[in-house]
């Protein structure tokens, strides 16, 4: 089976002569009939119109690429390239009720347009599985989208129902091939299991989805076609300044793993049009004034005072692409700065999907309601995640302890029991704090601030924090 089932979905609000015209003359693309446009044309065409959706292009891209393997939508005698299922076009459109067919057949933008708010409605439906959050900017949280894309049929199940192995035949397993291979990137492989699905292999009915939700606290995969003028960026691997976009033009010199840059100006296609790259280019300003250009592949979000060797420069990272932490203003996270009690309720509010909304009055008089952060320090009261200093004070600006964040997070996350002692001479058995202490070190949470020493009364700062919580959220980060 080619192309989308799109049934009789309609494009909505599609008004195609005002629509097509901005991306079009923002890719400067000049239709003549039969004729493909040059791929840096078609790779604007594509990541315009994905933006404009919200939908990350690397996902777009890919789906093109799958679907008509080239990124072309007409032959070499110029007709527009049906397949025997009447697959229609670069976007392969099938089924096509509620579209013109004559559009979509002979207009590129038109035809990309129609794949693209499909794709969109796919990600919308509230009958398929969510990814964490679903936030449209990671690209695993697409992978029942795109399955959609083409249909949701035995075929297409993730996984092989005999043999629990994954499906690399099916459609959504063939798009991240391409988009990985051609794209630069490597995504998360997700946790399924053949008890997620319900259907007969040898039926041609949809297949049900039994768990409908898929917590994945491994760090994924952002779309790399979203980063803003004067954000930090750091670079995945080594890889080289060019002077302009294309690997064509002279190297301004090799950048090291994890070098800081600054996002100079919106990203550039690539120069060669004869190359179809589906990456981006960025100028960017090196931390010494030199300016070039760099893949999109190979960069990142970061903070401007984290280096890459830090020891909390991926917990900090993580917490960041889940938007769970921010940085402090001016492209800095704030290292050493210490924790306030305030700045905690935040970070574990967000890292736990708690509403703020409609939660009792805790009644401390240093919170008033119309304090800025009144509204998170109730919730995260009110679920039992943070107490006050006394039945009156919460004191929100005084700095966060040790003891005090192992407790919080003793209380969130439930970890077990220790089975064995721990080496703290200063944490004695029978205080409030002693056995989350012992949970948190057992479970490879917390260390000491020496061997032998927790420090319960000692500070906790913004990224020794963010260690902590990185831990508690996904096994990969902890120390055991």
């Amino acid at each position: 089976m080619s192309g989308v089932l799109i049934g009789a979905m309609t494009l909505s609000n599609y008004d195609h002569a005002s629509a097509s015209t901005t991306i079009e003359q923002s890719c400067k693309y000049t239709p003549v009939k039969g004729e493909n446009p040059d791929y840096s044309t078609m790779n604007c065409l594509l990541t315009e119109t994905a933006l404009a959706y919200d939908v990350p292009p690397e996902i777009v891209k890919a789906i093109a690429e799958k679907e008509n393997g080239n990124w072309k939508h007409f032959d070499e005698e110029g007709n527009p390239i049906v397949t025997d299922d009447n697959g229609i076009g670069v976007m392969q459109i099938t089924n096509q009720v509620g579209y013109n067919e004559d559009l979509l057949k002979s207009d590129i933008p038109y035809n990309i347009k129609a794949g693209v708010e499909i794709l969109d409605k796919m990600f919308e439906r509230n009958d398929l599985p969510v990814i964490n959050n679903g936030e449209r900017d990671v690209l695993e949280n697409w992978y029942f989208a795109i399955m959609a894309y083409n249909g949701i049929k035995p075929e297409n199940s993730p996984l092989v129902q005999k043999t629990g192995e994954v499906n690399d035949t099916a459609y959504q397993e063939l798009v991240i091939k391409q988009l990985e291979e051609l794209s630069l990137l490597k995504l998360v492989d997700l946790p399924f299991s053949v008890n997620d699905f319900d259907y007969d292999p040898d039926s041609t009915e949809n297949i049900v989805f039994l768990k409908k939700h898929y917590q994945v606290n491994t760090p994924l995969t952002k779309s790399k076609h979203y980063f803003k003028e004067d954000q930090y960026l750091s670079t995945t691997a080594e890889v080289n300044l060019r002077t302009r976009p294309t690997t064509d033009s002279p190297s301004l010199g090799q950048l090291a793993k994890g070098e800081k840059l600054m996002v100079e100006g919106p990203f550039e296609y690539e120069e060669n049009t004869g190359k179809k790259n589906h990456f981006v280019w960025y100028p960017v300003k090196t931390m010494n004034g030199t300016v070039g250009y760099v893949a999109s592949s190979y960069l990142e979000s970061t903070f401007k005072d984290v280096p890459r060797n830090h020891y909390a420069y991926e917990e900090i990272n993580f917490l960041a692409d889940k938007d769970i932490l921010y940085g402090v203003g001016q492209g800095n996270f704030g290292l050493e700065q210490e924790l306030t009690r305030w700045q905690a309720v935040l970070l574990l509010t967000r890292a736990n999907n708690v509403s703020l909304e409609n939660r009792p009055n805790p009644g401390f008089e240093d919170v008033p309601t119309d304090y800025q952060y009144y509204s998170a320090i109730a919730a995260a009261v009110d679920e039992g995640m943070f107490n006050g200093v006394s039945p009156t004070k919460f004191n929100p600006d005084a700095t966060l302890t040790r003891r005090e964040m192992a407790v919080v997070l003793d209380n969130i996350y439930s970890f077990p029991e220790a089975t064995s002692p721990h080496p703290f001479t200063d944490v004695k058995d029978g205080y409030w704090f002693s056995d989350p202490i012992a949970r948190l070190y057992a479970d490879g949470i917390s260390d000491g601030v020496t061997a032998t020493k927790f420090g319960p009364l000692k500070p906790v700062t913004r990224e020794q924090f963010a260690v902590f919580l990185a831990r508690s959220i996904s096994d990969e980060f902890k120390t055991n």
